[in-house]
């Protein structure tokens, strides 16, 4: 059964991000806050979970929430900033887009840029929110978990868009991820404006990206 809240007695919201280690496409993020007494047992980690449980328990997140976003970083900025600081500039953005204002943050992962709220004046607070890291926060809390289901779908749904506009790099199967097949097809066909230039798209030795 995973964790209802971290903090005691503030409005929290969960974030986690997905696609950081793909050869093509956005990262997406995403941040959810859940009500303070929420359960689900069904909720946990989005790899640990089929395509359609996870489609069907987005249904329930965006239902019962008190409020969730999604936060995009590009390709083209990916490649300008790197993969790590886009990944938080999503987990960002997602927070930025939320409809009710956070009190505290926790992050799938072992590290976060702080995160100072959005004013209406469109300027940044001062002061960043308390946010903690967890490792394997996604199988741990239940709105991390939520947050990686609605990341993970909703970077699915725009690679399986991609997928229709360049079919030969099989993205509909791999999501943009490494595969075999994704390569061979880089190497037979070039890159596409959705390939992340800066990666070694074309080798095995990648960047570490497991940063949890």
């Amino acid at each position: 059964m995973l964790l209802n809240h971290y903090y005691d007695g503030l409005v929290e919201a969960g974030c986690d991000e997905a696609g950081r280690g793909c050869l093509a496409g956005s990262v997406y993020a995403a941040a959810v806050i859940l009500p303070p007494d929420y359960h689900n047992e069904d909720l946990n980690d989005s790899k640990q979970l089929t395509e359609k449980r996870r489609y069907m328990l987005r249904e329930q997140i965006e239902r019962d929430a008190v409020a969730w976003a999604v936060g995009i970083v590009t390709p083209e900025e990916i490649d300008r900033i790197n993969i790590l600081r886009a990944s938080f500039l999503a987990m960002h953005r997602a927070i930025d887009g939320l409809g009710v204002r956070p009190e505290a943050l926790i992050i799938d992962g072992n590290r976060f840029t702080p995160y100072c709220p959005l004013l209406p004046d469109g300027s940044r607070a001062e002061k960043p929110l308390p946010y903690t890291p967890i490792i394997k926060g996604d199988g741990k809390y239940l709105a991390i978990a939520a947050a990686s289901i609605l990341a993970k779908t909703y970077r699915d749904d725009y690679m399986n868009r991609l997928a229709e506009e360049y079919p030969q790099y099989d993205w509909l199967s791999n999501k943009g991820y490494p595969t075999k097949k994704h390569r061979q097809a880089i190497k037979e066909y070039g890159t596409t404006p959705y390939h992340r230039l800066s990666y070694n798209l074309l080798g095995t030795g990648e960047l570490s990206l497991d940063f949890k």
